[in-house]
């Protein structure tokens, strides 16, 4: 590098041949080189290149998310393309790969191909597919056993018959919602659907309750553990009704807080239609568009309303055994701390299953997006599929997690079904 340049660049053959086939191009101050092959032969080509010019196809560019636009030519241009910055893709940089904050059009929107059967469409596609009919038939019977159970007025003596009631109701929203989002991007994107209007309204409303849904579930599960680590440290000073009283009123700001620290979302939802891009597909896009204060504004948002609750589900757990075991210590003082821990678990698992478990479903959604960072192509969309599919677990567990566990909820949705049964009974008699 401290030769003259027309010496120095005599050897910028070496590096295409030496590092060949990992080296693709590399530059200077002055120059772009290609490797390239050439009779068996890796050959650097290289061309003078000004790595000051304005790459914004002179204030005329259609990119998104501050993607650099190159033209062909610098007078009567034919062509231009879009350069995507890390973590954005799409011929207009449209969508965005962050693991954390990948949508469904994102990561199946280019493996949908247009006027061909479910059967004959890629394995992803066939894959998600299976499994959104498995998560959303698993979901609304989770939710659906859950309201019958905190329906009855006995589950909801304290405030966490009112979380969990809300939690549930939620849940079968969620499912209903994300089949209408599942089914509207497969049938648009393979039947070129053009109805501006719908598609719209469904661009627009779909992901804000998505996403209010989701952070809503999360934090009443949060609320749930909250409450009973009050329950073990009071005892028997905790007043059921004043918590009932409270529960209503942590609801309605939870809701209040998740709409509000949303509501960007369906602000800057808009369509791109086939006009804009995509002319060879003629495809209908979904998109956000951000700027990059926004953007760093939606992340925080997204990792707030994940990393809050998941602490507090790993501090309520870790609080409810350490007071349930000093307190049972201290009784028995003859007994190991170890065998009374051990046996405070098999007590008291119902209060401890749900929060330990609701933390491991979170680690896996939490190693992906964080460790994955983002796609660096549309090939990476497995383990985004999985990453987005995992996000719906926790709302579809209800049952397993807070009913299945505890004795009471067990009898009281025992209860429920038979009275529904008699009531049944009854009115085919009455009919018949």
């Amino acid at each position: 590098m401290k030769l003259h340049p027309l010496r120095r660049i005599k050897y910028y053959q070496l590096p295409c041949q030496k590092r060949s086939p990992l080296l693709s191009c590399f530059y200077d101050d002055n120059h772009f080189c290609f490797c390239n092959d050439y009779d068996h032969q890796r050959l650097t080509n290289c061309f003078e290149f000004n790595h000051g010019i304005e790459h914004n196809c002179f204030g005329q560019s259609n990119c998104e998310n501050d993607a650099h636009c190159l033209q062909d030519k610098a007078t009567c241009p034919q062509t231009s393309i879009c350069v995507c910055p890390k973590c954005f893709y799409g011929a207009r940089c449209q969508f965005t790969s962050n693991l954390f904050d990948l949508s469904l059009d994102a990561i199946l929107g280019y493996y949908i191909q247009p006027r061909i059967n479910i059967k004959h469409q890629p394995s992803i596609v066939q894959v998600s597919v299976a499994l959104t009919i498995i998560i959303i038939i698993a979901g609304i019977t989770d939710s659906v056993l859950s309201i019958i159970t905190f329906g009855n007025k006995e589950s909801r003596r304290t405030g966490c018959g009112l979380y969990l009631l809300t939690s549930s109701i939620i849940t079968l929203l969620i499912m209903v919602i994300f089949a209408l989002k599942f089914w509207i991007l497969i049938i648009a994107q393979i039947t070129y659907m053009t109805n501006q209007s719908f598609l719209k309204f469904q661009c627009i409303s779909i992901d804000f309750f998505l996403r209010i849904g989701l952070s809503m579930d999360q934090w009443l599960n949060a609320c749930v553990g909250i409450e009973r680590t009050i329950i073990i440290i009071k005892g028997i000073r905790f007043d059921k009704n004043k918590s009932k009283q409270i529960a209503k009123y942590i609801i309605l700001i939870l809701l209040f807080m998740t709409t509000s620290t949303t509501i960007h979302d369906p602000i800057h939802r808009r369509l791109l239609n086939e006009n804009d891009d995509d002319v060879d597909e003629k495809r209908i896009w979904c998109i956000v568009s951000y700027s990059s204060n926004l953007r760093a504004f939606n992340s925080f948002i997204l990792i707030f309303h994940f990393l809050a609750p998941f602490f507090i589900n790993i501090i309520s757990a870790i609080i409810i055994i350490v007071m349930i075991t000093r307190q049972r210590t201290t009784v028995q003082k003859h007994q190991s701390y170890k065998k009374l821990l051990h046996e405070q678990f098999q007590q008291h698992k119902n209060l401890i299953i749900a929060p330990f478990v609701l933390v491991i479903l979170a680690v896996p959604r939490l190693i992906i997006s964080f460790v994955g960072g983002c796609m660096k192509s549309t090939t990476g969309s497995w383990l985004s599929l999985i990453g987005y599919l995992i996000s719906f677990v926790p709302s579809m567990s209800t049952f397993l997690l807070f009913i299945f566990p505890s004795e009471s909820y067990k009898q009281i949705f025992r209860k429920t079904i038979e009275q529904y049964g008699q009531t049944m009974r009854i009115r085919l008699h009455i009919n018949s």
